[in-house]
């Protein structure tokens, strides 16, 4: 199945995102709501994370929906998936106002389609054409729409978390959760207590400032995480990014659990229970591919981004597959028997549910996976496009993957070279079944690029 990756001037794969005040201002974010208005009538259900200019820019969108006469629905502060469940069940459109894991000063908009997946591109560019050529007038004073606040509705999608596994699974589990001062400091606790978990918090008070620790949930960022599941004695911890999309793993140990581990053991388990497709973009470890095959899964590779996961998806259900599983390899994992999005409080509800079902702790389960090297680098160039056109002739020879890219594929070891769509670098990652090989390759292609970009 081949997806197609647009060009956009605006929207990147996640969203608008960037700096407030600079790249990002109201006057900006009310422009979107009136192309989103414009181009999706109805009941628009909007959400925001905990950053300090969420407050501005929510009511820039809404001022913009309501002008156009879209009804609005503000749920208030929630997770994006909780956002995209509630669009899912009972609105028309919606709109989260996150930068996701970006630094507080960065913030965000994602457009979130009736069936809960983000916009497409192709939408999107039409959704850009109404935002640059101001295509779109108020209405007049009778004909604008009107806004209710429903913070409540957060419920349904704990709720329907919670419901999604048998009752009181988690009995007797310590687990340590990280909300990052984020908005799931709602959702997660509260998922994994009604699981039966006793639950330790960690950053669980909403701050926009995001004082404990950054929304980008590293292994450095999580140390005090780290020693507080050593220190009480839990299953494991569990921390979010700043909308809660994504979900990364600290092990009983303290250990981080590579975010490609934690995609193949879920996939595992998954894939043993059902057999079908799964779907992840060209970046995604070989480690995932590899226990998915053992468990008699199809694999399907998109470019980069969890929309293209997630439409295509749907585009293959549509066709008759089944399929049973789709996520990236950071953390951000897709549940299609719950939602087609990214959910970072169902991947921690699932991780309960395995470990529960086992009776083994998360390092055993993780020494069993087949052992991989993976290795992510950047080199900043603003020849993007030159340096994959010559590392395409470089490695013409070899086998080439180019859905998002160049993927050079070796036996059973791949390198991928990237262009980034927001900013001037180049992204390289490695994904190989030995140490060695890996940095060799690494060093090998790193060479070229230095090269490529000096002449």
């Amino acid at each position: 199945m081949q997806t197609t990756k647009f060009q956009k001037r605006l929207f990147g794969t996640n969203g608008v995102r960037g700096v407030v005040g600079k790249d990002l201002t109201p006057d900006l974010v009310l422009t979107i709501g009136e192309a989103l208005g414009t181009m999706r009538k109805g009941c628009i259900a909007v959400g925001r994370d905990t950053r300090t200019s969420g407050e501005a820019l929510v009511n820039a969108l809404k001022s913009g929906l309501l002008s156009t006469g879209c009804d609005v629905v503000d749920c208030g502060i929630l997770p994006t998936p909780a956002l995209q469940y509630l669009v899912k069940e009972q609105f028309d459109s919606g709109a989260m106002i996150t930068a996701s894991h970006n630094p507080p000063e960065y913030n965000g908009v994602k457009i979130i389609e009736a069936d809960g997946t983000e916009m497409g591109d192709e939408e999107t560019l039409k959704l850009e054409h109404l935002i640059f050529d101001l295509s779109f007038c108020p209405l007049l004073w009778e004909h604008v729409g009107y806004e209710i606040h429903a913070p409540h509705l957060v419920q349904k999608y704990i709720h329907a978390i919670v419901h999604h596994f048998p009752d009181k699974v988690g009995s007797g589990m310590t687990v340590v959760v990280d909300p990052g001062s984020g908005p799931s400091c709602l959702t997660t606790p509260q998922i994994l207590t009604e699981m039966g978990c006793r639950v330790l918090t960690l950053n669980g008070i909403m701050d926009g400032t995001f004082p404990g620790r950054l929304p980008e949930p590293s292994s450095d960022g999580l140390r005090t995480l780290a020693d507080l599941v050593v220190s009480c004695g839990a299953a494991f911890g569990v921390a979010h990014d700043g909308d809660a999309d994504r979900s990364v793993f600290i092990d009983e140990n303290g250990r981080f659990v590579e975010e490609n581990q934690e995609f193949a053991l879920i996939a595992r388990h998954i894939c043993h229970q059902k057999k079908g497709a799964l779907v992840t973009p060209v970046s995604t470890s070989q480690i995932v591919e590899i226990v998915a095959k053992n468990e008699g899964s199809t694999i399907y590779y998109t470019p980069v981004g969890s929309i293209y996961v997630a439409r295509t998806m749907r585009s293959l259900i549509s066709e008759g597959n089944e399929v049973v599983f789709g996520g990236e390899g950071n953390g951000g994992l897709i549940f299609p028997d719950h939602q087609f999005c990214r959910d970072g409080g169902m991947t921690a509800a699932m991780m309960v549910f395995i470990l529960s079902s086992t009776g083994q702790q998360l390092s055993a389960l993780i020494n069993t996976l087949p052992k991989r090297t993976m290795i992510k680098d950047k080199m900043s160039t603003s020849r993007g496009a030159k340096v994959l056109e010559d590392i395409k002739k470089i490695y013409k020879n070899e086998t080439l993957d180019l859905t998002d890219g160049v993927k050079i594929i070796r036996k059973n070891s791949w390198a991928l070279v990237r262009a980034s769509g927001t900013e001037p670098i180049i992204r390289i990652i490695i994904d190989a079944e030995c140490s060695d090989c890996g940095h060799d390759f690494h060093s090998e292609l790193m060479d070229h690029i230095s090269i490529i970009n000096k002449e």
